[in-house]
């Protein structure tokens, strides 16, 4: 059976950590706010595609270096070259940019992103796809797609957004690529709380390994119901979801709990 060892990735376009069952990914170009280039891009489709085989790895943190989260796409690196290139090409990274978000939403470890500073255009949707996401009151996020003559149809914008806010909500930002101040984004449901700069990355941490310690074969379920339930009526729902929790039944984890409650003890999970 393949395996994938996190802890021992050496990640070439950001910073990668482990420590015990919580990574941390850390967009880390501070000098111009953490932007994405080809080479990230490729990088985190793949890494994120490779989750998929770890079993050291429960939880995943990704947040961004120096007060900021992601600005979105390299204007130099990425903007400049995609103005030149003709459709195979642009075709090619677009797909692969979406591959990305794919990947993280197909990973079966929770993902929670921390942000601070500013969230725009890509990394918008690095926060989308991510399970949960806690900001900051001073944090910006603006789906910026529009304002350079684009559609706010990227990587999954259309489906992601609407679903975190509401469709009228994400039509609004997707149409005026307007940002969303942090208390605004927490109001609106895009945060789910929000922390002060210095207690983000440490509160989101706190939580990775919260859920790392749970069950996380119950959590990796969950996670790939709420992905395969979105284009499914109710009724195949309920029957994917009975199938599932069947299956989280046969989990040590499953008697685990029922003996701990029985004998008034916390249940210590192990993901098996």
């Amino acid at each position: 059976m393949r395996k994938f060892k996190a802890a021992e990735y050496k990640a070439e376009h950001f910073d990668w950590k482990v420590d015990g069952k919580v990574a941390t990914l850390t967009l880390n170009r501070p000098e111009k706010k953490n932007p994405l280039t080809f080479d990230s891009y490729g990088e985190l489709r793949d890494l994120f595609n490779n989750l998929v085989y770890a079993d050291d790895v429960k939880a995943v943190v990704i947040t961004g270096s120096g007060g900021n989260f992601c600005s979105g796409g390299d204007v130099h690196e990425i903007i400049g070259p995609l103005t030149k290139m003709e459709m195979p090409e642009l075709l090619e990274f677009t797909r692969m940019t979406g591959d990305a978000v794919k990947a993280m939403r197909m990973c079966p470890q929770p993902i929670i992103a921390a942000i601070d500073g500013i969230c725009a255009g890509a990394g918008t949707m690095l926060a989308s796809a991510s399970d949960i996401r806690l900001g900051t009151p001073k944090s910006k996020v603006a789906f910026l797609f529009v304002r350079v003559g684009l559609a706010g149809a990227d990587m999954g914008a259309c489906t992601l957004l609407p679903r975190l806010i509401g469709l009228s909500r994400a039509a609004e930002l997707l149409y005026t690529g307007r940002a969303m101040g942090g208390e605004e984004a927490e109001r609106w449901g895009f945060y789910n709380s929000l922390y002060s700069s210095e207690e983000v990355l440490d509160a989101a941490l706190k939580l990775a390994h919260s859920l790392a310690d749970g069950p996380t074969f119950g959590h990796a379920m969950t996670k790939k119901m709420l992905w395969q339930e979105w284009s499914a009526g109710l009724g195949e729902c309920i029957e994917a979801e009975a199938q599932a929790q069947a299956i989280c039944m046969q989990t040590n984890d499953f008697e685990r709990a029922y003996v701990a409650f029985a004998n008034k003890q916390s249940p210590k999970f192990e993901g098996n």
